[in-house]
């Protein structure tokens, strides 16, 4: 867990010992707590131990009941822990409640995440967006600042400050809230012009989605490794969030034809709003996306659970309706996998051992490409236009004529149109 001086930046990196703590009404969470601890060790942070408390409603002062909080502090004292850490989001005045009984850091599934993002963010663009949305959360719960807060930086201070440090902080915030959206607008005029590039240039772009840790880096890397371009390969780990920043890379088919891969930031249960609004601008690669690869998880038992929360974000961003394929991962820890028909086609893979990525690219290639075969008859003063074909489609044939080089090859719509002049019909 990272601490943040007042411009956000790292000063120190801290472990804990930590108790996770979940409020529920009726439902099982038993997944969420799960995902919970894998956030924690995402973040550097050592359960030792978890409690559970199912209530009608929830406990305005504190989430859970006060006996359990009580309960919660001899537990804290007892396992020697410097933390803890709660499934849901808590208020201003829970946290500062919480801390002050429990004497120990106490922080919720929101900070954590948030905190996560904060050591993964690498580009300028990522640190604004993480930064943007810490300072959302924090804004309404600058009444019940503590300990738990003080690591999200801009130094607010102390805990239950006067009304008037309030206000100071509140104008303090919500000014580099402004300076942070003018910031990420010129990020993405920037973005747009590149976008404008690419369509002109028209190259496909293909986007990897899925949950975090579904092997959404590791596919794009074993693409790059077919592609020969192994030295583009992006960073891989077994574990929640090891990608923030989108990545693309350029894939040029044996067939000449070429496309945009991008990698994205995965999407996990209970992700916070903000966190969503803030990396709308990285994720409108997704919306310019002319094929979205869902990746899922295979090897895990309940992965409807997360094709559906994946589904949820999708949507909330606006490209629910995009062409797509579901790409289930992770093929050689699970033999057994539901084939069954669905509303899109499955491609069954283990980014892995390469098993079935062949066959993926197959159906990308097919997807993503409206190409035509044509016959050009190419004048020889005109061994631009040839290259062009040589280098840029795929050549089926080619036989040099009297008259010209007459060349059989596969061409995107576009290119014909511009080229149909030499077509021998």
């Amino acid at each position: 867990m990272l601490r943040f001086t007042e411009d956000n930046q790292v000063i120190e990196e801290e472990k804990h010992r930590a108790i996770l703590v979940g409020f529920t009404r009726s439902e099982d969470i038993e997944y969420s707590m799960a995902e919970l601890s894998g956030l924690a060790e995402a973040d550097n942070i050592q359960v030792i131990g978890e409690m559970i408390q199912i209530l009608p409603k929830p406990n305005s002062a504190t989430l859970i009941g006060s006996g359990k909080v009580l309960e919660l502090a001899e537990m804290v004292k007892r396992m020697e822990a410097d933390m803890v850490v709660f499934n849901n989001e808590l208020t201003g005045m829970q946290l500062r409640n919480l801390e002050e009984t429990l004497d120990v850091k106490v922080i919720d599934r929101t900070i954590l995440i948030l905190d996560i993002f904060a050591s993964r963010a690498d580009s300028a663009e990522g640190k604004l967006q993480v930064e943007l949305a810490q300072l959302r959360y924090r804004m309404p719960r600058l009444l019940g600042f503590g300990r738990s807060l003080s690591r999200l930086g801009a130094g607010i201070g102390t805990r239950g400050p006067g009304e008037k440090k309030l206000e100071t902080d509140r104008r303090h915030i919500e000014k580099r809230i402004e300076d942070i959206k003018a910031d990420l607008r010129k990020v993405q005029s920037t973005r747009m012009i590149q976008r404008a590039k690419r369509e002109k240039s028209d190259i496909p772009v293909v986007a990897l989605v899925g949950y975090t840790n579904s092997g959404k880096s590791a596919i794009m890397n074993n693409i790059l490794s077919l592609a020969e371009k192994e030295d583009k390969a992006v960073r891989e780990k077994d574990m929640l969030f090891a990608t923030l920043d989108a990545q693309q890379r350029n894939i040029k088919l044996g067939s000449n034809q070429e496309f945009i891969l991008v990698d994205t930031v995965g999407f996990i249960s209970k992700l916070p709003h903000g966190l969503v609004e803030a990396f709308k601008a990285t994720l409108e690669e997704v919306k310019f996306a002319d094929l979205l690869l869902h990746v899922v998880d295979s090897s895990y038992e309940d992965n409807q659970f997360q094709i559906d929360v994946t589904n949820q974000v999708l949507e909330e961003i606006g490209v629910a309706d995009k062409n797509k394929l579901l790409v289930f991962n992770k093929i050689d820890i699970v033999r057994e996998y539901d084939s069954s028909p669905s509303e899109y086609k499955k491609i069954f893979i283990s980014a892995k051992t390469g098993e079935g990525v062949e066959e993926l690219l197959e159906e990308v290639r097919r997807r993503i490409f409206d190409d035509t075969t044509v016959k050009f008859l190419i004048p020889y003063d005109r061994g631009d236009i040839s290259s062009y074909l040589c280098e840029k489609t795929n050549v089926i044939s080619m036989d040099y004529k009297d008259n010209g080089t007459e060349i059989v090859v596969e061409i995107s719509r576009s290119d014909y149109q511009r080229l149909r002049e030499f077509e021998v019909i």
